[in-house]
Formats: C-alpha cells, sequence, structure tokens
C-alpha cells in the first residue's frame, strides 16, 4: 500500500487543501462599509435579489443602532463579481 514517505507526502497534501478550502472566501458575500456621510454603502454579488440587499442594510443599521434602511442610490458598476451598489441612509 503506502510507504511510509508517500504516507506522510499524502497527508501534506490533504492538510494543504484543507488549510487553501478553509481559508477562501465565498463568491456570493456582500461588501458593507460604512461612508462618511454615514450611509451604508453595499456591493450586491450577482445572485442576490433585493430584498436580500435590504435585509442586509437593515441588520448593518441595527448594528449602528438604527432601525431602518432606506435606498438612497443605486448604481452599476464595472466589477464582474459586484455589478451592483447601493447606497443605505440608516434611521
Amino acid at each position: 500500500m503506502f510507504n511510509q514517505v508517500g504516507l506522510i507526502r499524502y497527508s501534506l497534501l490533504i492538510m494543504s487543501a484543507c488549510i487553501i478550502l478553509a481559508c477562501s472566501t465565498p463568491p456570493s458575500e456582500f461588501r458593507v462599509y460604512q461612508q462618511s456621510d454615514g450611509t451604508i454603502g453595499l456591493h450586491v454579488p450577482k445572485t442576490a435579489n433585493e430584498a436580500e440587499t435590504h435585509e442586509v442594510a437593515e441588520a448593518e443599521c441595527k448594528k449602528l443602532g438604527k432601525r431602518t434602511a432606506t435606498l438612497v442610490d443605486s448604481r452599476k458598476t464595472v466589477n464582474d463579481r459586484f455589478p451592483m451598489s447601493y447606497t443605505y441612509l440608516c434611521r
């Protein structure tokens, strides 16, 4: 079957693959940032719909102690992973 050197190489290969998979980020994450004027910006992945986007914005506003998120602006971006960008005002 495996000799000792082969077993060590196989184990190192498996451990390396696990580390790489554990450190990778999923492609469908939202990118949330707070702007200097107090609004929340969201870069939205391709697969997201507006309801999901609004939920993420409201969750971020609640972290800031606000109750609701109101859509202020939406625009297309040139980024293939995040083709839309939304701006929300927290109240």
